[in-house]
């Protein structure tokens, strides 16, 4: 055997090691701390009326934070614990928030509060994933959030929930009581794109790839054809995920999987991961769909081909290759850009020009995406907490008074923090934006109730946007005057713009999970995440996807199906 092949053998053995690791699930204890419905009902008549209302004696409420370990926003004497958004819930709701661990954003953090469940050891409060959602009802760990919803969710709070037609309080209704507060995400969060360095592009004579053929011709010559000026083949065509990222998103986590190829995969009308309606009207798994094994075998060609990054899921942050100026094109979502590894790129080489479109399209020139559901965070708290609405007011004060922040203090920092905007926030922003720049709209006309940055967007936007204001390449902005906002409004008149035309939406036609997904899913999971990068890395052959799919079946997919099946009828 080469040396190259024997070196590729011992990348892929490591990564299935650290896949195998992940999807590895953690079996709660069945007795959680005891509690009486007297004592959280104590707890709410005890402490603030409503809303906003300051309460008179001091609150201290517990949380699991996940710190993001790149963040350097924090001002010199601040930390996670002790910052501008928890010195404001103090003073105007007289709550403390102490952190009792905390653990870097992604698996780090799932594995923590994985392993509070597991020994029912859990903060007050914490932030969840729904399969961990779940979990901790079935385990009995949380509080029954129905009356104090009712009494002290803000109106505003109510009807960004109440916009998703039923969805969002469904998502965390188990027998009629409410065990969460679910959050609510623009539609625009659902949707992958593609970015790519577009002065790349114009110095090699090449325009924005539209089709997966476009996309292969760019890729090549973006590894082939010194785009940087170096003179040196260091450069990447395509970045993949990295260390503990996923190739695609699914039904459990169908938002925000950065660096993946979902794109990819819906060019070909491929959505694994994902439930969907077969031509007979039936329920069937898109990871096993032929259109999943042609995605496949394109992907399988480009890394093969050198066109995709080597050393995807070992690389340690994705996000290095673009920081550097190495790679040319990711895939990711509208905030992907400002929000992502933009405000570094443009740092070391201000002339990085990276543009997103809505490509690759399929053979029918569409935009295909597949969509998410618009609950994919769930705020629990541990049953037995005395004051269970201490974190629906933080949430309350959070949705109404964002805007008042100091936006070059990462939003991550505020304690408990889920997202909530109006499903069509972002389209909303980006043509009010237009319409500022324009003239024809002025910020004090764009106080709207819900869309609690658009005025403050309004006010700020000029600073960074410079004229010509209807071009978004990077030469037309100024990052420097103000980084925070340059970092919002570059992703939104970006990232927005590629999501202007229509485009054809695939929705799974459930993301929650079912009983035999408790015992199966972790072992069926793992099987097609290892498969499906086998074959891409050529470890293993195309047709080992035909094997795969036998096997998923009789592992328990089918009885899956079945389940599924029986709960949408």
């Amino acid at each position: 055997m080469s040396k190259p092949k024997k070196s590729m053998l011992l990348l892929l053995a490591g990564m299935l090691v650290v896949l195998s690791a992940c999807s590895e699930a953690n079996t709660a204890k069945e007795s959680p701390k005891a509690s009486t419905a007297a004592t959280q009902t104590a707890g709410a008549q005890t402490a603030a009326a409503g809303p906003f209302t300051k309460s008179e004696k001091p609150i201290t409420i517990k949380i699991g934070k996940d710190v993001d370990a790149a963040d350097k926003s924090l001002p010199a004497g601040d930390s996670p614990e002790s910052n501008q958004y928890t010195r404001y819930i103090k003073d105007n709701l007289n709550i403390d928030t102490k952190i009792v661990w905390q653990a870097a954003s992604g698996k780090d953090y799932d594995q923590k509060v994985n392993l509070s469940i597991a020994s029912n050891d859990l903060p007050d409060a914490l932030v969840v994933k729904d399969t961990q959602f779940r979990q901790m009802v079935k385990s009995g760990q949380l509080a029954d959030l129905t009356e104090v919803y009712n009494k002290y969710a803000s109106p505003a709070l109510k009807s960004i929930i109440d916009s998703t037609k039923g969805l969002a309080l469904k998502s965390v209704t188990v027998d009629g009581k409410m065990y969460a507060l679910p959050n609510v995400t623009t539609e625009s969060d659902m949707v992958h794109m593609m970015w790519i360095r577009k002065d790349w592009l114009d110095k090699l004579g090449l325009q924005p790839p539209k089709t997966m053929d476009e996309l292969e011709k760019v890729a090549k010559a973006f590894v082939e054809q010194d785009p940087d000026g170096n003179g040196k083949a260091d450069t990447i065509g395509i970045s993949g995920p990295q260390l503990g990222g996923l190739l695609n998103a699914d039904f459990i986590n169908p938002n925000n999987n950065n660096y993946g190829f979902d794109p990819i995969f819906a060019s070909y009308h491929s959505y694994p991961g994902f439930w969907l309606k077969g031509a007979d009207g039936k329920t069937t798994y898109g990871s096993l769909q032929p259109e999943t094994k042609q995605a496949l075998s394109k992907l399988r060609d480009l890394y093969s081909k050198g066109l995709i990054d080597k050393e995807m899921t070992i690389r340690k942050d994705a996000q290095e290759l673009i920081k550097n100026g190495t790679s040319g094109i990711y895939f990711g979502l509208w905030w992907a850009g400002g929000y992502g590894p933009l405000a570094d790129a443009i740092k070391n080489n201000p002339k990085a020009n990276w543009q997103a479109y809505a490509a690759p399209l399929d053979v029918n020139g569409e935009f295909t995406p597949h969509m998410g559901n618009p609950t994919n965070q769930y705020l629990v708290v541990r049953k037995g907490y005395e004051h269970p609405e201490a974190a629906i007011q933080m949430e309350n004060l959070l949705l109404r008074d964002e805007s008042k922040f100091d936006v070059k203090v990462a939003i991550g920092n505020y304690p408990l923090r889920i997202v909530y905007a109006p499903m069509d926030e972002m389209d909303v922003t980006y043509k009010m934006m237009k319409e500022v720049l324009a003239g024809t709209k002025k910020p004090e006309d764009l106080d709207l109730p819900g869309y609690k940055l658009l005025k403050s967007d309004a006010e700020k936007v000029k600073k960074v946007k410079l004229e010509p204001y209807d071009k978004y390449d990077i030469q037309y902005w100024d990052p420097n005057a103000d980084l925070g906002t340059w970092k919002r409004m570059y992703s939104t008149l970006v990232g927005i713009s590629a999501l202007q035309l229509p485009y054809k939406k695939t929705y799974s036609v459930t993301y929650s999970q079912t009983k035999t997904m408790e015992s199966r899913w972790a072992a069926l999971d793992k099987l097609e995440k290892e498969t499906f990068l086998k074959i891409i890395m050529g470890a293993a052959p195309l047709e080992s996807f035909d094997k795969f799919v036998e096997d998923w079946k009789k592992q328990g997919g089918d009885q899956i199906i079945s389940e599924i099946e029986a709960n949408l009828k």
